[in-house]
């Protein structure tokens, strides 16, 4: 089933737009997991299993876990999600970008060693950069447009003609990309104004939306500004928020801080 199916019956199947961030930080882990590579497998297991009915897709941010060497702990954790959770997608942070066979290595490591359903990717480097995740028979690219960093728009809102760059970015993927595989967008929580615009550009097309949550993004403004045609259509990441809720009892306070994010959400579509 290609990404953009599987989310859409998970939004239905979970009443939810939360998408739960696995960023396993090894300082910040708590005295019941060892700070080490099993240490942070055992933590995103357990998040996993806390806060599975609340979220509407898993997103690994593949950085943390190459850091410290922990690469096939990711493949065990995704192996558990597709184990035990086999409705819920799979996202994985990489924001590749580069040419030719190198981007085919790249999804081939996001779509067959981890078994991820969609992967973020840089548009930077052009659409030749973004093809090899859609052609691929398990692929889909979800693309930095709108990202929710303070600098992003450094780049991403200069000019080119009368239009910021974001917005060449959504036409393109609304109205090239599209047309050779399942593609997504990056848009920012903290640029609500910029979401609706993108929103405008892409129709229903799902959008994956961070900084709500630790960054300070608004839920109401995201939902009312982002939501499509359905009610549905954000992947809405939170992380830090949920992952260290409380170090006391971390798996009780995740899972009671995905619920409250997931109601708040549904409160305003």
């Amino acid at each position: 089933m290609k990404f953009s199916e599987l989310l859409s019956k998970r939004w239905t199947e979970s009443n939810s737009l939360l998408c739960v961030g696995l960023d396993p930080d090894v300082s910040r882990l708590t005295s019941h997991y060892s700070p080490d590579k099993d240490g942070v497998e055992y933590f995103c297991i357990d998040i996993v299993d806390a806060t599975a009915e609340f979220a509407c897709a898993f997103k690994p941010q593949i950085a943390y876990f190459a850091a410290i060497g922990a690469e096939k702990q990711l493949e065990n954790i995704c192996a558990h999600i597709r184990a035990n959770y086999p409705t819920i997608p799979i996202i994985l942070d990489a924001k590749r970008g580069d040419i030719g066979d190198t981007a085919k290595m790249y999804a081939q490591e996001a779509f067959d060693r981890y078994g991820a359903h969609a992967v973020t990717v840089n548009p930077y480097m052009g659409g030749d950069t973004i093809e090899p995740y859609l052609v691929h028979k398990n692929g889909a690219a979800i693309v930095l447009c709108r990202t929710s960093n303070a600098g992003s728009g450094e780049f991403q809102s200069q000019l080119i003609g009368d239009e910021p760059l974001y917005k060449h970015v959504a036409r393109r993927a609304a109205n090239e990309w599209s047309k050779h595989g399942d593609v997504s967008l990056v848009v920012g929580a903290t640029y609500p104004e910029e979401l609706a615009e993108v929103r405008a550009i892409v129709g229903d097309m799902p959008l994956l939306v961070p900084g709500v949550g630790a960054q300070g993004g608004d839920p109401e403004a995201v939902v009312k500004n982002g939501a499509n045609s359905q009610r549905t259509g954000l992947i809405v990441n939170s992380s830090r928020a949920i992952l260290y809720a409380d170090t006391s009892d971390p798996m009780t306070a995740a899972a009671t801080v995905a619920r409250k994010t997931r109601d708040t959400l549904n409160l305003y579509r």
